[in-house]
Parts: C-alpha cells; structure tokens; sequence
C-alpha cells in the first residue's frame, strides 16, 4: 500500500495536481483492513465501508455505540464474494447506511474458521442453507439475528433499512429471537456419550456402503448431482474398503471417478492442478479457483491409487500437480500458499471467471498450426469442450491407448506430441494475467501437503517428494509451534497468528505420524504425542470424549462447537480418533485407545446412517472390523525394508522402525545387531520374525493365515 501512496504522490508531481487533496481522497476510502494480512481482508481495505477486523477491540466498540453487527465472511478465491463486493460494499450509498448503523466485520473464513463455524450454523438454521459469501446480522454481543448468503444490493439494502428499523423500535423482539437461535446453535452437532459395549462390525460397514451407493454415479463418477465436487477424503475410504473387502464394483467406481476426473476440465493439463469442482455432472466446466487443500488431498488419493493399479494416468497426475504446487503454491521457506482466485484479468483488463484458463479456437490454431487437428479431437474442441463465449475448457473423453490406436500412433509417439503441446500453451498463458494469489500460510492446509508428499514418495520413491516433505515439516516445527505447545494456526509476511484450532492439531499430528513412517526419526512421532497431550488438556470435552474446535482460551465467540462430520476435509474430530488410534499402539497408550473408541462408538449411529458424512470415521470402524497390524520393523536396514513395504498398497498396517536399540514401546527388545527382522503382530500377539519383506505382505494379505 505505500507503493500506491508514492506512486499517487508521484502522479501528482506530473501532472500539476492538488497534492492534499488527492491524498484525501485516497484515505477517504482506506479502512482498517489496511492493517490486516489476510489477502482476502486486504481486498476490502479500500472499500468505503468502514470494516473493521474480528478482534475484542471491535466487539467492544459494538457493545459500547450499541449498534448491530454485521458479519461478512468469506475468502480470498471466492467469486461471489467479489461479485457482492463490487455491487454492494463499493457502493457509496450502501456503504453509508452500513456505517451509520452498523459495525462491520469482515471476517477470512480460511483464518476464522472458528466464527466462521458458529455464523454458518446459524444462517443455516435460520435459511436452511449456507455457503460464501455468508453474511449474519448479530445483535452487539455477538448473538445473530438474521443471515443469509450472497445477496443483489436491492436485497442487502433492503434487510439492513429493516433491520436496523427493528433494533431501534422493538429490541426486546430481537434479543428475543437472538436467545432461541443460540439455543440452536448450542444444541446443533451436541454429540452425548454412548456408554454402551463398543460393538463394531463389519456387517453394519456392509450396509453403510450399500446404502452409499444408491448415490454413487457409477458412469461419470462422484455423486449423482448436476454439479460434482471431488471428495477426496471419502474416495480413500471406497479404495480401502473395496480393496480390503474385494468389492470390485465399488473399486471400479473409485477408478471411474479418478480417471473422469484427471481427464475432465476440473483438471489443468497445461499447467497441472485441480480446480474446486465443476459446474455440470461430467467433469467438464470448473469453478476455476484452485485450492491448496483439494490439491493435498487428490495427490494422496492418486498416489495411494497407483499402488493398486500401476496406472500411468495415476502417477502423471500426481507429478504434474506436484509441479504446479512447487511453481505456484510454494514459498521459498517450504511454506505452501493457500489458492488461486477463479478469476483473473481478461484481454480488455476485466475480471473474468476462468479467463487465465480457457481458449479460442483461433488462438489453438494459430498456436498449434499443422498439429491443430490431432489436438482438436484429443482434447475435445468441439460441441463437447465448447463452454461459452466461444470460450473451450480443455477435457479429454479417450484413453491415450484407444487415442493412440484410433490414430495409428504408439503411446509413446502420442506422449511426446501432448508434451509439446502443452509447452506451447504453457508458454502462451504464462503472458496472460495470472489470478490472484492467497499467499497466507494455513498451518492444517499445509500438514494436508506435506502428507501428500510423503504419500507421493511411498509410491514413487523420487527422493525429492520427501525433501520436500521435510522442510515444511520443519517449517512448521519453527514457525508454527509455540514454546508452550501449542501452534499457530496461520503465518504470512514472517508472522504467525491466531491461535490454532483442533483442525491444525489433528492435521498435524496425523502428518507428523506420516513423516516418522518415512524417516523412522522418533522425533516426529514425540512431537505427535506431545500436540495430542496438548490437544486433550485444552480441547477435550470430558463428559462426550470428544474435542472442541477451539481451545479452552478462546473468550470472543458466543459458544464453542465440534466439528463432528466429515467434509471436504476430514471433520477434526475424526483425524484425531484415527491418531489416538495410532499413537495407542505406538505407545501402548490405553488413555488413548479408549478414547478412540469411545469417540467412534458416540459417532457411529449416525456414521452408519449417513456415510458420506462420516467417511474417516468409518474408516476408523475399519480398523475394528478387519485386522489391524503393526509391523515393527528392527535392525540396520530397517529404512531400506520400510520403504519396500510402502510400496504396497497396505491401508490397515502401522509401520514402526528402529536401526538401532529403541525404548518405543512397540520397539522394545527388538533390535538384533547386524540383522533386520520383521515382526507382524495382530492385537498384541505376533507371528514369528521375517526377513523378508514379500512374505511379509503375503502374509498381511492372507489374514496372517
């Protein structure tokens, strides 16, 4: 913002004009978001609405001039958010009536998810639907009274005349309503403990896939919907269970799904990446943002799916996408950024959706020349790739094989084409305005990339995937992790803030788990304990054994909730029951092993009644209902043998590792100098020692038998 200051002062040298005055002028319509990190609040900073950032002082000020609250949220690659921006909070005259009568918030839902949480509850208990932007009206202390999503400025100005005409005439009816929606929101997602036997059983995972598939889309992959959102989170549970139970019609759409996806417009075959999700049922037209925590998750999916089925398609997706997040979603520190906006500036210098991305037919031709016609017909520029606008998103219908075949080319004659092509687009978009960049720092995002990377080393073994793996490890290590324990949710321009929430401390610990499978360093596996210990003192609700999303400390919410279902992103509550799991094992913990059980066992009616919902918890079910193994792993080449396993696709094992005498309790009195065994062992009884590592897996996928 200084540089706009000076270049302002520097016009006006120019250009003989009233220096003050146009200094005025500027700061007329500087907010102080000007002060905030958040790319996304640094957007609004030169709005004329008088927003102010989330914090006591604001709430305070509230309380004191007694006005009503407006809470805006949303993020920085949020289209709709731009678009009620430009109608409404540029408008002078809304923005008037917004500072007059309210105090506005604005609010990064990717740094707040906590307010975030609390104000979507609330909006979809008075609407029965959310989404962003999300904007809710609360009362001076917090409690909201009115909500609802992106509105047109007819609307927005009309709801705000009306409600502020309420508080002033009849505010005993608006703290009224405000008691009873908190009430709700308190009472929503309130989970009491089942003090029943734990009894899980694999019958009852049966009936819950079956009733899963009556929403499946066994031709196009995803879910039945006129819009498809990849679900990485619940693709890793069909793989697994498929894989585990030789459910070979669900494997087969788990493959339909990747394959539609990878070869669909949801995926950017010039620069590698996938977008948010696509606006039709076939794959074809994305919302065009891409998000760091969609990428994480698919690269892990594919990676773990190219164990299974050696599938080229597989690991060209995995690098490729590796390759955008290093180019575009990667700091020099190893931190990862958080996304791409969906829109960019267009040819007459206009923000246009998707403009960075898609293609006219005479630019294809003019580019590609001789070759226009062969790519024309592999990348669909036709009825099928038209978008509108005589815009084309590129997507692919055929396999490179039946291409190659129908074309008389080898694979490998038809390879070196589509790699040339894509250079010579690559080089034509990189002269295009980019899309904005939120260059923040998530530390649960960036936990999600760092597995990722270590799920692509176990399949691929490219030394560079755990280099990679490491350094952000290690950044979040010294930047995000405090000296009491606990960590840091975000970090931008060399800082870290906001404290972390129960999604940052089950994410972590769960990668942390990853990183010490790959390094067989103990380190990582002590720092997983040390942040479970931490979780459990400050987020741990006694009375239902399940967690908070914020932790003891936090006094500016109205209520504290739990993020009990699975989303996009597995539900916090889930990762840390699949950690407790883990780290029971690892440390002979009961405290934990119960606690992972009784979380599961509090969840799983409704999981069972709803699975696409609660996805890692019944992944968590899995563990219970098939056999789990622990393979410890001693002696001097302990690593070599660990990455020979890894190469396997083996989703119901832990791997524990030692090249020398170890004091983990899955360790102990286990090391033999000069030799390597591997024990396999099944609710604490195991097999006798081997030493090599095929027989070892044929006897994971025998049952031990």
């Amino acid at each position: 913002m200084r540089i706009l200051y000076l270049l302002l002062i520097v016009s006006c040298f120019f250009i003989g004009c009233n220096k003050k005055q146009h200094i005025e002028e500027y700061h007329k319509y500087t907010n102080d978001l000007i002060n905030e990190t958040s790319p996304y609040l640094l957007q609004h900073a030169h709005n004329p609405v008088d927003w102010k950032a989330w914090n006591q002082e604001t709430l305070e000020k509230a309380k004191a001039e007694n006005k009503l609250i407006i809470i805006s949220v949303g993020y920085s690659a949020c289209h709709w958010c731009h678009v009620m921006e430009e109608e409404s909070f540029e408008n002078e005259a809304v923005a008037k009536l917004m500072n007059d009568n309210f105090i506005s918030i604005k609010v990064d839902r990717e740094e707040r998810p906590d307010i975030d949480q609390i104000y979507m509850n609330a909006v979809q208990l008075m609407t029965g639907k959310g989404g962003w932007p999300l904007n809710c009206i609360a009362l001076p202390d917090g409690r909201p009274i009115f909500g609802g999503t992106y509105f047109t400025k007819e609307e927005w100005t009309k709801a705000l005349t009306e409600l502020s005409d309420l508080y002033k005439k009849n505010p005993e009816k608006a703290s009224e309503y405000a008691d009873k929606l908190v009430a709700g929101i308190q009472k929503s997602q309130l989970i009491t403990a089942n003090n029943s036997q734990p009894d899980f059983k694999n019958s009852e995972l049966s009936e819950a896939v079956q009733l899963w598939q009556k929403e499946l889309d066994y031709k196009e992959g995803g879910l039945v919907s006129d819009t498809k959102f990849p679900m990485p989170g619940s693709l890793s549970f069909l793989l697994r269970y498929s894989n585990q139970n030789n459910a070979k019609a669900t494997q087969a759409y788990v493959n339909t799904t990747l394959v539609k996806m990878a070869n669909g417009g949801i995926y950017d075959p010039i620069g590698g990446g996938f977008c948010r999700y696509s606006v039709d049922s076939k794959w074809h037209i994305p919302h065009f943002e891409k998000m760091l925590y969609d990428n994480a998750q698919l690269v892990s999916l594919y990676a773990d799916a190219y164990l299974i089925t050696k599938d080229d398609l597989y690991k060209k997706t995995v690098i490729e996408t590796l390759n955008f997040i290093e180019k575009e979603l990667m700091a020099s520190n190893g931190a990862f950024y958080s996304s791409l906006d969906a829109d960019s500036k267009n040819k007459s210098n206009k923000l246009e959706e998707g403009a960075y991305y898609v293609w006219k037919k005479e630019e294809l031709q003019a580019l590609l020349k001789s070759d226009f016609l062969l790519f024309q017909e592999y990348f669909n520029i036709n009825e099928k790739g038209l978008w509108e606008n005589g815009n084309y998103v590129l997507f692919r219908t055929q396999s490179d094989k039946d291409f190659a075949i129908k074309n008389k080319m080898t694979v490998t004659e038809l390879d070196s084409k589509v790699k040339n092509w894509k250079q010579i687009l690559l080089t034509a978009r990189n002269k295009r305005a980019k899309p904005h960049l939120d260059d923040k720092t998530l530390t649960s995002w960036n936990a999600l990339m760092i597995k990722a990377y270590v799920n692509a080393y176990c399949a691929f073994k490219n030394p560079h995937y755990k280099e990679v793996a490491l350094k952000n490890a290690n950044f979040i290590l010294n930047n995000q992790l405090r000296k009491d324990g606990s960590l840091y949710h975000s970090y931008k321009e060399g800082k870290s803030s906001i404290a972390g929430f129960s999604e940052d401390y089950a994410t972590v610990i769960d990668t942390f788990i990853e990183v010490y499978q790959i390094t067989l360093d103990e380190k990582w596996l002590n720092k997983a304990k040390q942040l479970t210990d931490y979780t459990i003192t400050h987020f741990l609700d006694k009375k239902s054994s399940l967690f908070y999303f914020t932790s003891n400390a936090s006094a500016d919410l109205i209520t504290r909730k739990m993020e009990i279902q699975d989303n996009v992103i597995s539900g916090s509550n889930s990762i840390l029951a699949n950690n407790l799991f883990l780290l029971g094992h690892y440390y002979s913990n009961d405290t934990y092993s119960k606690t992972a059980k009784q979380m599961l066992n509090n969840i799983k009616a409704d999981a069972l009644q709803a699975p696409t919902e609660y996805y890692n918890w019944l992944n968590l079910m899995l563990n219970y209902t098939d056999n789990y193994f622990e393979v410890a792993i001693s002696g001097k080449d302990a690593l070599i043998k660990t990455s020979q396993l890894q190469s396997y696709y083996l989703p119901n094992i832990l791997i524990a590792g030692a090249t020398k005498e170890s004091q983990l309790a899955i360790l102990e009195n286990r090391f033999v100098e000069n030799q390597t065994y591997i024990y396999v062992c099944v609710n604490k009884a195991c097999k006798m020692p081997e030493k090599d590592i095929n027989v070892v897996v044929a006897k994971i996928k025998n049952g031990l038998q």
